[in-house]
């Protein structure tokens, strides 16, 4: 226990070094301003050290819950966008109008692809492969958390327009790295659970139940597969995840230093949407490795929607990749409302 006539004398000298004079060290100090910042809470924070972990534990716990709810409420969008990656269009197509009136196949949407899901499996249909969908999602989270906490960033300080640019760009430069060695962990982690979750919901296409739990589907693999099984895909979401990092913070801090006048009144409006912008765009220019991803996820492993005709069994993911950008379906499944038959617009003349 430090004596408070300590306290107080470190306390003036302090203030002496900042310029206070020495008056200000001959001035005792009130007993308020010895007690810990905060009054009864302060001397409870101070005698009680692990309340900031039990806050950041908390704090881990809420963002867990929240992206399982998103998870759960996004996973009917999900389920659909992946039944078109693999090619699965169970409706015909219908003639519509583009915005020059000219007679196009539009293939169905979201909406309508989703109403038919409900009337073969019942709305329940809807979240299948939802549990490892979960699953993985939680681990994500946490192994997030996890890398943080064991590989912290060390001082790290946002991005100022004051930076000079060199100093600026190897902040970002930083800041990205740490980004990204989380991102590689927590999909490295969560990545068998999103097979599972893959392979669970492509059995629609051939009404299959070969996986049809958790724990049944990891055995199966496992036994059919080995342990290279739970990572088929891997590569090219780590590759996407690590393009879109990089161009996204990137291209942000190069937009905000150079395209964006510091004499501009909505300058610093503009620069916190930059990056939001940015995530839109990029998202879209590395939408292939997701889309080759999720392919390689479930391609030749005994279900219908990984054989042809659907798709052959591809000998890696740079096969996929070739053999759908020989067919330019590199970005199929990227649109959800507006889905355009591929047709020759000859077929549908102009009234």
């Amino acid at each position: 226990m430090v004596p408070p006539s300590a306290v107080a004398q470190g306390a003036c000298g302090q203030r002496m070094r900042s310029g206070g004079g020495a008056m200000a060290a001959e001035a005792p100090l009130p007993p308020a301003a010895r007690a810990p910042p905060g009054g009864a809470a302060g001397r409870e924070a101070t005698a009680a050290p692990g309340g900031g972990a039990a806050r950041a534990e908390g704090t881990e716990g809420l963002f867990v819950v929240l992206g399982a709810g998103l998870t759960a409420a996004s996973h009917p969008l999900l389920y659909v966008k992946l039944l078109i990656q693999v090619g699965h269009e169970p409706l015909p197509p219908t003639v519509g109008r583009n915005v020059l009136g000219r007679k196009v196949l539009y293939l169905p949407g979201f909406f309508t692809y989703a109403r038919h899901i409900v009337e073969v499996d019942g709305k329940r249909g809807l979240f299948r492969g939802l549990t490892p969908r979960l699953i993985s999602s939680t681990l994500s989270t946490i192994t997030r958390g996890s890398v943080k906490k064991a590989f912290p960033l060390e001082d790290m300080e946002h991005v100022s327009n004051k930076d000079d640019v060199k100093t600026s760009l190897r902040k970002v430069v930083k800041e990205t790295s740490h980004e990204m060695m989380m991102q590689c962990v927590s999909r490295l982690v969560s990545h068998p659970l999103h097979v599972i979750s893959m392979r669970c919901m492509v059995q629609f296409v051939g009404r299959e139940v070969k996986y049809s739990g958790v724990f049944s589907a990891i055995g199966r693999i496992f036994k059919e597969e080995g342990i290279l099984g739970f990572f088929v895909g891997l590569v090219p979401h780590v590759l996407g995840d690590v393009l879109f990092l990089w161009c996204c913070n990137l291209l942000a801090h190069f937009i905000n230093t150079y395209a964006v006048d510091d004499n501009f009144s909505q300058a610093s409006v503009i620069r916190s949407y930059t990056k939001f912008v940015m995530g839109i765009a990029v998202s879209m220019l590395t939408y292939p490795f997701l889309l080759v991803g999720d392919l390689m996820a479930v391609n030749n492993c005994g279900l219908r929607a990984g054989l042809p005709p659907y798709a052959p069994a591809f000998a890696s993911w740079i096969h996929c990749w070739r053999f759908l950008s020989a067919q330019g379906q590199l970005f199929r499944g990227s649109s959800l409302l507006f889905r355009r038959a591929p047709v020759p617009a000859a077929c549908f003349p102009i009234d």
